[in-house]
């Protein structure tokens, strides 16, 4: 019996994955200028990560994920920083997918609380600490009906969204953004441009994962490039095409970052005289996006686990209840995230919020990429028969390019982002370090305590 995934089959299963509805409105308020910055984007670091993912995926398939990927390179613990850094990145990342969530939630109950700080946190903290109870007795959502909920609550409205862009167009409507040469072919030498990456890489977070699927196909050495080649248009043309569809139809200082979405979809449905559409595009997309984090909600701490068996975590960290989960973490996950969401008195307002959270947790991601990459480098080409290699005069230079990506999307981060008011650039400069520093200082603390065992 042949158990091998059709290659649509594995297209299907990376984008719906991978592709995010959320991040439009983040990208949108650049404009037509998107469209540069989206190419570039996966030339220099969308397809070099997915290709090297595969490598290191069919190269240790019995030791999946990243701790085991850099600790071959450069011992456990660089190992424990890079599944550190993935771990510790999710938990800046929740609160962002987690106010998205109750942004849209909001429109079905009255629109102006997707604007109100109380109502934000209060349903981040309920959809947050009620999952992380439910994942207490071993729920797992497999690939399948993950990629269902993906489905139909990130790729059908992301559809819908961009029909209803080229409807506006067409149909003579005014457009708000402008699609001039020098908006297509923006000013490099303005660093407010540049800022628009932090979304894009934001969008293309977690693409990694995709490698794991690499065994999943016959002759993975032709057609997974063909898999990732398809998804990579696709997961391009839908995320570009999605964001100028609010580009065109809300002008970029009247954009949302949380709930952007839906005053797009509420903008075109009560144009077209279609109103009663809105609470459903809103409960389909809350069902993608909740299905997304139960998925999501286990494993970090799954590969925070890998550290703890090289002895790189407390043994209070490492305690499972009789389901086999490690419920110390997800507590620890829920503390923290909890804690994030008081982050929203310290920002002039809810963009600023989510821009800020979006920044700190795609730079701490960038680093977890640059060890990879530079894994990559010092172990050079796999040499066993069936793993995945990617065509040799390429290799080199693709992760050289991967690291120059990450390295100017960290420097990026610290710098504030053209449309979004995130009080003075040295203030948030330093809240930006002071993120950086109080997430990766417990790094420390693991490698002292391994050090400890050892001498113990």
């Amino acid at each position: 019996m042949n158990n091998k995934i059709p290659l649509f089959s594995l297209v299907l299963l990376i984008v719906a994955a991978i592709d995010s509805i959320r991040n439009l409105p983040a990208t949108a308020i650049f404009g037509s200028s998107l469209i540069f910055f989206f190419l570039l984007s996966a030339v220099i670091f969308l397809i070099p990560i997915s290709l090297l993912s595969a490598e290191f995926s069919s190269r240790y398939p019995e030791e999946g994920g990243v701790f085991h990927w850099v600790r071959h390179a450069f011992g456990e613990k660089i190992g424990t920083l890079a599944v550190w850094l993935q771990w510790i990145n999710t938990m800046v990342w929740y609160p962002t997918i987690l106010s998205f969530i109750a942004g849209t939630a909001a429109y079905l109950v009255n629109p102006e609380l997707a604007q109100s700080k109380i109502f934000l946190v209060t349903v981040i903290l309920i959809i947050f600490w009620g999952l992380t109870l439910m994942n207490l007795r071993g729920i797992r959502v497999s690939s399948r009906i993950n990629s269902i909920c993906g489905t139909v609550g990130t790729l059908f409205p992301m559809v819908v969204l961009i029909c209803l862009g080229f409807g506006w167009v067409l149909s003579g409507s005014p457009v708000a953004a402008s699609f001039g040469l020098d908006q297509l072919v923006p000013n490099l030498t303005d660093a407010g441009n540049w800022s628009i990456l932090i979304a894009i890489m934001a969008s293309f977070l977690g693409m990694e994962l995709a490698g794991v699927h690499v065994g999943d196909i016959e002759n993975p050495q032709k057609n997974f490039p063909k898999a990732m080649g398809l998804s990579v248009l696709i997961l391009l043309g839908t995320m570009i095409f999605g964001a100028l569809a609010i580009a065109v139809v809300i002008p970029k200082s009247d954009i949302h970052l949380v709930d952007g979405i839906m005053q797009t979809f509420s903008t075109f449905f009560n144009a077209f005289h279609i109103p009663f559409f809105i609470p459903i595009v809103a409960v389909l997309i809350i069902i993608g996006s909740t299905g997304g984090m139960i998925n999501w909600l286990l494993s970090p701490a799954k590969g925070l686990l890998q550290a703890a068996e090289y002895g790189f975590l407390p043994k209070f960290f490492s305690q499972k209840n009789q389901h086999h989960v490690p419920v110390r973490i997800l507590f620890t996950q829920a503390i923290l995230v909890s804690v994030f969401c008081l982050a929203f008195t310290l920002m002039p307002s809810i963009n600023a919020f989510y821009w800020f959270l979006t920044a700190l947790s795609t730079g701490l991601y960038m680093l977890m990429y640059m060890l990879i990459f530079l894994a990559a480098l010092k172990l050079g080409r796999p040499h066993q028969h069936n793993a995945y290699r990617i065509p040799k005069g390429i290799r080199s230079f693709s992760c050289i390019l991967g690291i120059a990506a990450c390295v100017l999307t960290v420097f990026i981060g610290f710098q504030t982002p053209e449309g979004v008011d995130v009080g003075s650039a040295g203030r948030y400069a330093f809240l930006i370090a002071g993120g950086f520093a109080l997430m990766i200082a417990p790094v420390a603390l693991l490698w002292m305590s391994q050090k400890k065992k050892i001498g113990h």
